[in-house]
């Protein structure tokens, strides 16, 4: 629509829900006691000046990406901030940077000071004593090989880069340290994995432990010093000791993994605990800390966070406000101040972890998929990374929405939701399963409170199974919907269709596997040393399905390995209908499928291929059902993959797309897109 400023019409109202998501980076001003900043995986750079009260985005409008993976804050100049973009612990739903980015007034305002193709920046640190002097450790793509990955150094503020080390194109650095009385002296682990859309690989011959006494001119390789495991290794996490100069703390995944120690420099390691409980699921872990006054404390963070105050030979947990942590920043000068971050959030405490602020004040929750209710005003749902599912109004009487009428429908951390349109009382909440995750369903009465488990065919893997031990196979988020025919029907989606007409007390299977069904694709995830199976792996599954608003009995169906299908007699035959490879390459992922509201023979779909390292944007959509299909995606940045397409219901031709960073509009059926910006985050 030329001539309209369509994003100048648009005010965007944050609902909430204020419960926080995951963050994995932390820091503290070391002079202000009551300032300190987070970066929440998927929510940029969060700033309290009261202790953790009242949180603050201060990146909104600077960032690219919404993806933080470290931050630091120069001991120096408190002014300083530097940001590494993109979550270094790669789950299979990962989101990726676009570099590094700098503050000078406290987070005021930021600039982007390059590195851009690194995509996921495991730690940043500041020299202790100049502010200009920053180092960045880079693991690269998650997806695929890359030139970019290792350690940089900047001696002007970020203005120029120099990469100091380097493992090659499939080992990126993964964590840093220094030590503060002589940061002249780094220690620096690197690590070779990579993500597949079926599996995680982590451990290869890349993996290292690398020191340098001149401050990353030369280095040497510790990895095979006496008292360090033989043999492949994976993630590692380390720990310089700022009370202690040359002693240092290694966190080992490998067949005999443990935590090391050296007090020479890293020249001969002692092995201390051997609780595996602080090598659990190691490629999401293994974040390691040392106490800045007591040389005989460190911590290790994971699905609990663990203290040791004898060097590292035994350990206690200490609670926090929610599991899976990942970030911790002492004050260099009190370490009884610090911040933690984890999977809820991140949370302040002045009094050694005894009490900590609240993780409810800070609007980060990641969300698979929303859904609305016939309600009024409308309920919206959505599927909270690593918590509950949630339902809150739309609007409330009382102003602010706030915690008192948040509702939990069932359901889990990563599915879809479905509510009755003619009973809104009736919720259906997808979720991954248990062990392995094989597609946990929840029918949920809002008058009773009852929960029932109505899952396809339940079954109980360990995190070592692969999908091809399942009977069916469901994706972490696999689709739910009620028919827009009969409320009484409900379908679910694994790698064949399934029906119920008893709200899930009995299913039918409507449809033949509808995917390529490949056995070397379905196997055991996470080796080859840690094997870690959560549902997120499990591949070769219907990712995408609609019904035909124009006919009942019409279904559509995309996979995740990249196949498309159609049904117009009620799932008695299916028709293969994926588009040519010149259009959509292999092996995509089918995110959304959506038949158009105005013509019963047109659909569209949005697709991604990041996971195989291609970032581009794929919208297609067909006139003939799906005899023909048209790329769409226009002027969409080459860099910004879509993960979905909806038709307005009202206006033909009037088409809005979610990519990773933004919404887009099109007026004209997808010929051409604007970003609708306003006040969007």
């Amino acid at each position: 629509m030329a001539g309209i400023d369509i994003a100048g019409m648009l005010e965007w109202r944050c609902i909430g829900p204020h419960r926080g998501g995951r963050v994995v980076a932390v820091a503290g001003d070391p002079i202000d006691p009551m300032t300190f900043y987070f970066g929440a995986v998927a929510g940029g750079v969060w700033k309290t000046t009261d202790g953790g009260q009242i949180w603050e985005n201060v990146s909104d409008g600077f960032f690219t990406t919404a993806a933080v993976g470290a931050l630091d804050v120069a001991p120096s100049d408190p002014n300083v901030i530097y940001v590494g973009t993109g979550e270094p612990t790669i789950r299979g739903n990962v989101s990726h940077g676009d570099g590094v980015y700098k503050s000078t007034d406290a987070g005021r305002t930021w600039a982007n000071i390059g590195l851009k193709e690194t995509r996921h920046i495991a730690k940043v640190r500041v020299h202790p004593q100049n502010p200009d002097l920053v180092y960045v450790a880079a693991f690269g793509h998650a997806w695929g090989p890359n030139p970019e990955r290792g350690l940089y150094r900047s001696r002007d503020g970020g203005k120029t880069w120099e990469q100091i080390l380097q493992r090659g194109e499939r080992a990126g650095a993964i964590d840093l340290t220094l030590d503060p009385r002589n940061p002249r002296i780094l220690y620096v682990a690197f690590w070779e994995a990579q993500r597949y859309p079926h599996a995680l690989v982590s451990g290869g011959p890349g993996t290292g432990i690398f020191k340098s006494t001149d401050g990353g001119d030369t280095w040497v390789e510790l990895t095979n010093n006496p008292g360090l495991p033989k043999g492949i290794k994976g993630k590692i996490g380390l720990a310089a000791s700022p009370a202690q100069s040359d002693r240092v703390w290694a966190l080992v995944e490998a067949e005999d993994g443990a935590l090391f120690r050296s007090d020479d420099g890293g020249a001969h390691w002692e092995r201390l605990s051997e609780n595996a409980e602080l090598r659990r699921r190691a490629w999401y872990y293994t974040h390691l800390y040392a106490d800045p006054l007591d040389p005989e404390t460190c911590y290790v963070l994971g699905l609990q966070s663990w203290r040791s105050d004898d060097g590292g030979k035994n350990f206690v947990t200490f609670p926090t406000p929610h599991g899976d942590t990942h970030g911790l920043w002492l004050d260099p000068k009190n370490p009884r101040r610090m911040i933690e971050g984890n999977d809820g959030g991140a949370c302040v405490s002045f009094n050694g972890g005894q009490t900590w602020s609240s993780i409810l004040n800070q609007p980060t929750a990641q969300f698979y998929h929303v859904a609305t209710d016939a309600r009024v005003p409308y309920h919206v749902y959505g599927s909270q990374q690593d918590n509950t599912a949630i339902c809150l109004p739309s609007l409330s009487s009382r102003g602010a929405i706030t915690i008192t009428e948040w509702e939990e429908p069932g359901g889990g951390e990563s599915g879809y939701i479905a509510i009755r349109p003619d009973n809104t009382d009736r919720v259906f909440a997808g979720a991954i399963g248990s062990g392995s995750g094989h597609g946990r369903l929840i029918a949920y009465d809002r008058k009773t409170g009852q929960q029932r488990n109505i899952t396809v065919w339940p079954e109980v893997f360990g995190m070592g199974e692969g999908a091809i031990a399942h009977k069916y196979r469901f994706q972490w988020t696999f689709p739910v919907a009620i028919s827009r025919y009969d409320p009484n029907v409900l379908f679910i989606a694994g790698n064949h269709l399934f029906r119920s007409t008893d709200e899930g007390t009995s299913w039918e299977v409507i449809s033949p596997d509808l995917t390529r069904n490949d056995e070397s694709k379905l196997q055991p995830s996470g080796g080859p040393i840690t094997r870690d199976n959560t549902g997120a792996e499990t591949y070769c599954t219907i990712f995408a399905f609609a019904e035909s608003p124009h006919q009942e009995g019409v279904f559509w169906a995309g996979t995740d390995d990249g196949l498309v299908h159609l049904s117009r007699d009620g799932g008695q035959s299916w028709h293969a209908i994926t588009p040519p490879a010149d259009l959509l390459p292999e092996w995509a992922l089918i995110s959304i499928i959506e038949p158009s509201p105005h013509d019963p023979a047109t659909c569209y779909l949005a697709a991604t291929r990041y996971k195989h390292d291609d970032p581009r944007p794929y919208l297609l959509r067909t006139v003939d059902w799906g005899q023909t299909w048209t790329a769409i995606t226009g002027a969409i940045p080459a860099d910004d993959f879509t993960r979905t397409i909806r038709a307005d219901p009202e206006r033909p031709g009037l088409l809005f797309a979610g990519t990773e960073t933004g919404i887009y509009a099109s007026f004209d059926d997808g010929g051409t897109w604007e970003r609708l910006r306003g006040n969007f985050p």
